[in-house]
């Protein structure tokens, strides 16, 4: 903020002939540092609150009260920054630069929801996200995403991940902030692009759960992840599953893992061969992955400003085009020789394509283990949630008659209840 205050000391040049208009600024505001540990404070008991409510006091009202004060905070009071989801871009470009400074509090924002995700699973996304707490307000009438199609959608997420990564290493920037729907909406303005895929996804989400949560964000990835290993989760009933399958149809995200008491219909041979089979292609999908991320990242590097200058002067100095533009009519005014721009933009191209097979790969290994686990058949004794997709909304607990019982509410008749113990 300091060197774009600097830059408007002197007086904006204007482009007569060409009738071009400078762009307004949209930053942000800064805040006085006290605000900043404001932030993390209001972070750190929100996460508190949402672990105890989601996993101990198994409150569906009290997670959407909790739910409505970070849409009000985090959202709109704040504008959608700090955000939990865009800081992990800064993150990738401390690591990738280390002159670049990352901000105390954008660590602990980018950290602190992984850190209770691998003790206590997604209770971030279940009341603490503005995004998710604004989706899971919207839902009114949820209908069941097809299982193929999940799987296919749930793949975005990786790829838009590993993108963000690439665009805020390389300095490309960040695209997670820049095309992110929801800020439109906490700063009540923004493109029509960004406007018309907000109201698309708030449309959406009147019949789909958190479709943004779900198929596209990609801070989701790593809270799924790190859920995975979680010592304390989600836990539909409170101490015996009776079979009931009470709770199948409650969640509208598609996180609950059905029983599968019944012997499968598939033989032990043809489940080690589909396997095996799996197990060789993933060297293949590797592969397939680093050559095309390689080429992924040689067409995004032209995104960059300097690579895009690099080309345009190359085009200029051969005689391929006539005449400047506004930014190669200033690189010439610095008198910076062309053969540095050359070199500065060979090595982005050298950034982008590694960054690009890097990305390549692990999209790879995604889908690849993404397979694998699809032809592994686990024998599942009672309904669980996911431990990688659940949110935590505590709206199955409801569904369950164990915990209706144990909440002395009345429990449907005919319904099997497991002995006391």
């Amino acid at each position: 903020m300091i060197f774009l205050l600097a830059a408007q000391r002197f007086p904006p040049p204007e482009f007569t002939e060409t009738g071009h208009k400078l762009p307004e600024i949209t930053v942000l505001a800064p805040r006085g540092p006290w605000m900043e540990y404001l932030d993390v404070a209001v972070l750190l008991v929100a996460l508190t609150l949402a672990a105890w409510l989601a996993l101990r006091s198994r409150s569906r009202p009290g997670l959407v009260a909790l739910g409505i004060f970070s849409l009000l905070y985090f959202g709109f009071w704040r504008k959608g920054c700090i955000c939990s989801i865009g800081s992990i871009q800064n993150i990738a470009q401390g690591i990738a630069d280390p002159s670049f400074a990352v901000p105390t509090a954008v660590i602990a924002f980018a950290l602190l929801p992984l850190v209770f995700a691998l003790l206590f699973g997604r209770v971030f996304c279940a009341a603490v996200c503005p995004h998710g707490a604004l989706q899971d307000l919207m839902l009114i009438k949820p209908v069941t995403v097809p299982g193929w199609l999940e799987h296919g959608l749930r793949l975005i997420p990786y790829t838009y991940l590993g993108l963000a990564m690439i665009f805020a290493a390389t300095g490309g920037g960040y695209i997670i902030c820049q095309y992110d729907p929801f800020v439109t909406i906490f700063r009540l303005g923004g493109s029509v692009l960004m406007v018309s895929c907000a109201v698309a996804l708030l449309v959406l989400g009147l019949f789909v759960g958190r479709p943004y949560c779900r198929f596209l964000c990609p801070y989701g990835v790593l809270l799924g992840l790190a859920s995975r290993v979680s010592k304390w989760r989600v836990h539909i009933t409170p101490d015996t599953c009776t079979q009931c399958r009470l709770c199948e149809q409650s969640c509208p995200f598609g996180a609950i893992n059905k029983s599968t008491v019944e012997a499968p219909s598939r033989t032990v041979k043809t489940d080690k061969r589909m396997l095996a089979v799996m197990v060789l292609l993933l060297p293949v999908l590797v592969s397939a992955g680093v050559w095309i991320g390689g080429m992924t990242g040689n067409n995004l590097m032209r995104k960059h400003r300097t690579v895009n200058l690099a080309e345009r002067i190359y085009l200029e100095e051969s005689g391929k085009v006539t005449g400047t533009t506004d930014a190669s009519a200033a690189f010439r005014v610095t008198g910076k020789p062309v053969e540095e721009l050359y070199a500065d933009a060979q090595g982005i191209r050298t950034r982008y394509v590694l960054a690009g097979r890097l990305c390549g790969a692990w999209v790879a290994l995604v889908v690849g283990g993404k397979l694998i686990l699809l032809a592994i058949r686990r024998k599942r004794h009672d309904y669980e949630a996911d431990q990688t997709r659940c949110v935590a909304c505590a709206r199955c607990y409801k569904s369950c008659p164990q915990e209706l019982q144990r909440l002395g509410l009345p429990v449907p008749q005919g319904v099997p209840l497991a002995p006391p113990p």
